[in-house]
């Protein structure tokens, strides 16, 4: 099995992306989009989303799902330059793309990809599901300083082809995602949080912070051990294969 690539169109050029298919035996008729964070690290742009498409062929072998991967504007090879809403709207033109095809669409996010998962699947009512994983719940301390954080945004190279906005500007376009509040609109959506309980970039009690929001209407696992990174942890795809088994 290997991925098949494709590409969307996107208001900053073409959304490029992968899609892995189950086999025809197991298939659920269902799509499963991974969302990449933000990388903040020098030139993490590049390899932001390089690693996620293995990552779909085992969960769609395993779970039956279709599996989608996109690199959002500014990572990758998809042109243009980052922004919340910029990537909003790419995440919403590639579940535009698959969803006729699938009988129900569930999103999962790392870190900022979370967030931005939330917000889609709370306004989107293709949606059923959403997964986050060392996902932030504040996004105001997560940025820090505006300035800062556009700085942190040039180094890892999620700026090509359009200006970046003013820091106060790509700020407060970051914290309209508004994790908590995109939480608690998700409900009767189903919701698993995922968390390494050793994660020195997003404290773990974010965790209870999106429960306190769900109003308790979530799964919540915490990884002992596991840090911020946590797409090669066995637990987290265990716990996600498990998951996704009970959403068929």
């Amino acid at each position: 099995m290997s991925a098949k690539s494709f590409s969307v169109a996107g208001e900053s050029g073409k959304v490029e992306a992968s899609l892995s298919l189950p086999p025809k035996t197991s298939a659920t008729g269902q799509v499963f989009v991974i969302c990449h964070g933000l990388p903040l690290s020098t030139g993490g742009g590049s390899i932001a989303s390089k690693e996620l498409p293995a990552l779909a062929e085992r969960f769609s072998a395993e779970a039956g799902w279709a599996v989608a991967v996109a690199s959002l504007r500014g990572v990758g090879a998809s042109p243009g330059t980052f922004s919340a809403s910029g990537w909003k709207a790419d995440l919403k033109a590639v579940i535009d793309a698959l969803a006729p095809d699938y009988s129900g669409v569930v999103l999962a996010g790392f870190g900022f990809g979370g967030a931005l998962a939330l917000r889609v699947g709370a306004e989107d009512e293709r949606v059923r599901g959403v997964a986050t994983l060392a996902t932030p719940s504040n996004l105001a301390t997560w940025c820090g300083p505006a300035a800062q954080f556009a700085e942190a945004c040039n180094r890892a190279g999620v700026v090509q082809s359009d200006a970046l906005m003013e820091p106060d500007v790509l700020v407060a376009d970051v914290l309209a995602l508004d994790p908590l509040g995109a939480t608690q609109e998700l409900p009767p959506k189903r919701l698993m949080i995922i968390h390494g309980a050793d994660d020195p970039i997003v404290p773990v009690s974010a965790t209870r912070e999106l429960l306190d929001a769900a109003q308790g209407r979530a799964e919540v696992r915490i990884i002992q051990g596991a840090g911020h990174w946590l797409r090669a942890d066995p637990r987290m795809v265990a716990t996600l294969l498990g998951w996704l088994d009970r959403l068929r």
